[in-house]
């Protein structure tokens, strides 16, 4: 703190710093330093240039075999089929977190037994494989270990060259380091720090230049916010069952933070309930003794950090703070012999103090118990203070906090659908990518957020900078033709055009997205041959592109509107989610008159109780098919709403019921069982439905507004006759003062997918129920 490393004041939070070094303390502490991401090389050059190239080096990690590289590595030395390989290894579970080994794989999944029993290759490579899988296989660098010696590293430990990087690497792993005399650092790269820079500078875009270091903590918008569990970005806090403990918390200071980031883990989260109850006077805290009571206070009797259990015994026995640590190491690994004879030294200690036998050794058995999962609070504090700064950047400043935290996870298009939904949630506009307005990065616009170009499926940085920097030196594209004539084809490929034709780029120079798509490749070829005249030094008689005429112009064929199914469809393929809209849009008013359920409402329902049924309207993203042990047939479903997406498991009953209505892309009504498990929601499908059948055919009848460009053709192709739906037709003719309005008939067949597809018709203006 009095180097500016942290803005924590240790004295106000207790933050003790024994418990990191003292003269009692044996072995080296550890520095895990978190830092920006983005500049995380730069701490490295700089240890290097002040320590010495000589003297710093990265740490070595072995690679070990587990159950997918194995029947790769293995497969490839039988020469099997590179296909017949992949295929066996993807029914291979992957799960990074526990990884599943061959035998568990095997037992597991009949289609590999299948594939050991009626092939003998693949039954020596699964034998094979069982006996070197958790063999190492390979040497590479610790992602962030780094250790700094105080002379020539190579005459402590042996040394590696990593041709993948610049700095050595010991031959000792992170293990033997430390025995072999050397410090080790993590230099973490912590997105959440990245992400605090990146707001703070989209915020000083607008002219507000804030400093953290002077930012209080006690700003009322802030708890609020953590008070109605509206943490979803929040650096630490924004589980589902983190968000569910603070709305039962509500905090309404720092230290309620602190404490919800140290309990909320296997062991600790058992005392969450008994920590709130006390907060608001529904138990009475116990704080064991007085001379503990002021250490004990601030968590209401729980003893929830190291530093207590410190501090503990320092007040009741007279331990020195470095003793205090080794009590607090010898609690923590529960070893019986220095526990032993720790016991002798705090008894004797307390029986110094005035305190009680009895009452001693009580303490001294609690105390070991909650030792064993203390949390340290200088790290919690630490990491409390970051929660504390996205809370108060997403309290304060939305827009600009959603955005930076958009720009660091657009890789993944899961959390991007997740903040694209709390943007939408919080009343805040996500605005499509658009070729006059996107950045390479996401970027607040009017209140709103601005979709941004590299967040587009097989769209890279280079080519997002590239449109930005060409707009930036020719101004804002005029039309296609403008942006063609300027477009360099080694930039900008066939597909990429595609991808930014589906997402709705060239909206505002062209607003038939299937147009653009469809005459992708000419404009490609127009952008060659004018790349072309440029380098020669030509340019066409008329002088060249944009709306001058000549050779210029871009001349595309026309091509029917995509309806609103097929637009939402390509922009899926695009951006990786539905942006602009969703299939279910249309049915909107239908599924509201029957009750049906939003996924939203039923995650809302689950935080109030353990389970729940409900009908819910859904589209079908994937359906993958599975066999259990007993050759059953069941399968997972992804499916999305406009609220949210899910997945769910349909058993063999259901799914054979069920038919086509499962399959991807269709939009179906499902029957669901739905609980709570932990930070997840289990669901289960009992009964699935097209939608379409589902919601019959009630009587109904709709109103199409059109103006003087209809093609009536096209209206009665979008139409079946046989059904009960009335349709009226409104014209508006050219003078504004009149229209016309005409019965067509009251036996159509009309589903509200065919009334999506009539308002793409070209002078279609509105289609509304009457």
């Amino acid at each position: 703190w009095s180097l500016s490393i942290t803005d924590l004041d240790p004295l106000r939070f207790g933050l003790l710093f024994e418990r990191f070094l003292n003269p009692e303390r044996v072995s080296m502490p550890d520095f895990d330093v978190d830092f920006c991401q983005d500049r995380r090389d730069e701490v490295i050059r700089y240890v290097q240039e002040k320590y010495g190239a000589n003297r710093v080096a990265q740490i070595i990690t072995f690679g070990k075999l587990q159950a997918r590289a194995v029947l790769r590595d293995v497969g490839r030395v039988l020469q099997m089929p590179y296909g017949q390989v992949d295929r066996l290894c993807k029914l291979v579970p992957n799960n990074p977190a526990n990884p599943v080994t061959l035998e568990e794989a095997i037992d597991g999944e009949p289609k590999l037994q299948e594939a050991r029993d009626s092939d003998p290759v693949v039954a020596q490579l699964l034998e094979i494989g069982q006996k070197l899988e958790g063999l190492y296989r390979h040497a590479s660098t610790h992602a962030a270990g780094v250790v700094i010696g105080d002379r020539t590293l190579s005459d402590l430990v042996p040394l590696y060259r990593d041709p993948r990087s610049t700095l050595p690497v010991t031959q000792f792993n992170m293990k033997w380091v430390e025995p072999a005399g050397l410090v080790k650092f993590d230099f973490l790269g912590l997105k959440t720090l990245t992400v605090i820079q990146r707001a703070l500078a989209l915020i000083k875009e607008r002219g507000v230049d804030l400093d953290f270091a002077t930012l209080g903590l006690e700003d009322k918008k802030t708890f609020e916010l953590l008070s109605r569990g509206d943490t979803v970005g929040v650096f630490q806090l924004e589980s589902t069952g983190m968000r569910e403990s603070l709305r039962k918390l509500k905090p309404d200071r720092f230290e309620d933070i602190i404490a919800m980031v140290s309990l909320y883990r296997p062991g600790p989260m058992d005392n969450i309930p008994t920590y709130i109850n006390r907060k608001y006077g529904l138990e009475e805290p116990d704080y064991l003794h007085p001379l503990i009571e002021d250490v004990l206070k601030e968590t209401y009797g729980v003893i929830i950090y190291q530093e207590q259990v410190m501090q503990i015994a320092q007040r009741l026995a007279s331990y020195s703070l470095g003793e205090a640590d080794l009590l607090r190491r010898a609690m923590g690994k529960k070893i019986k012999a220095e526990m032993d004879k720790q016991k002798v030294r705090f008894m004797e200690g307390a029986l110094e103090n005035g305190v009680n036998k009895g009452k001693a050794d009580y303490i001294f058995e609690l105390v070991a118990k909650f030792a064993g999962y203390g949390f340290n609070k200088s790290h919690a504090a630490a990491y409390a203070l970051l929660a504390y700064q996205t809370a108060w950047l997403k309290a304060n400043y939305p827009v600009e906090f959603l955005a930076a935290t958009m720009t660091y996870d657009m890789a993944n298009t899961e959390k991007l659908y997740m903040f694209a939904q709390e943007a939408r949630r919080n009343k805040i506009d996500v605005l499509p990518p658009s070729v006059n307005h996107s950045l390479a990065d996401f970027q607040p616009e009017d209140g709103a957020i601005r979709y941004c170009f590299s967040a587009l499926k097989n769209f890279g940085h280079g080519a997002a900078d590239y449109i930005v920097e060409e707009r930036g030196r020719g101004g804002v594209f005029r039309d296609l033709s403008d942006f063609t004539g300027r477009l360099n084809p080694k930039m900008l490929n066939k597909r990429a055009l595609e991808t930014l034709s589906a997402a709705g780029v060239f909206d505002p120079l062209e607003a038939n997205r299937a147009k653009v798509y469809a005459n992708c490749e000419q404009i490609m070829s127009h952008a060659q041959r004018e790349a072309e005249d440029r380098a020669s030094g030509q340019s066409s008689l008329f002088g060249g592109g944009g709306d001058g005429g000549g050779a210029g112009v871009l001349h595309l064929r026309d091509v029917p509107k995509w309806d609103h199914m097929e637009t939402l469809s390509h922009e899926l393929d695009a951006i990786g989610f539905y942006l602009s809209g969703h299939p279910l849009d249309d049915y909107a008013d239908q599924l509201e008159k029957l009750g049906v359920m939003r996924w939203s409402e039923l995650e809302a329902r689950l935080g109030d109780q353990s389970s729940a049924e409900a009908r819910i309207a859904a589209t079908v993203a994937y359906k993958q098919e599975r066999k259990s042990k007993s050759g059953n047939r069941f399968a997972f479903g992804g499916f999305s709403d406009p609220t949210g997406q899910f997945e769910a498991v349909i058993f063999s009953d259901t799914l054979a019921l069920a038919g086509d209505a499962l399959e991807p892309g269709k939009a179906v009504l499902l029957e669901v069982e739905a609980e709570a498990d932990g930070e997840s929601i289990k669901t289960r499908v009992r009964a699935a439905t097209d939608l379409d059948t589902a919601l019959g055919r009630a009587k109904s009848g709709l109103r199409i507004v059109a103006d003087n460009r209809l093609a009536i053709g096209d209206l009665v192709k979008t139409v079946k006759d046989g059904g009960t739906t009335a349709l009226r037709l409104r014209l508006k003719l050219s003078d504004p003062s009149r229209e016309v309005e005409m019965m067509l008939g009251g036996n159509f067949d009309v589903t509200p997918k065919q009334a999506g597809a009539m308002k793409a018709l070209p002078g279609v203006l509105e289609v509304e129920a009457f």
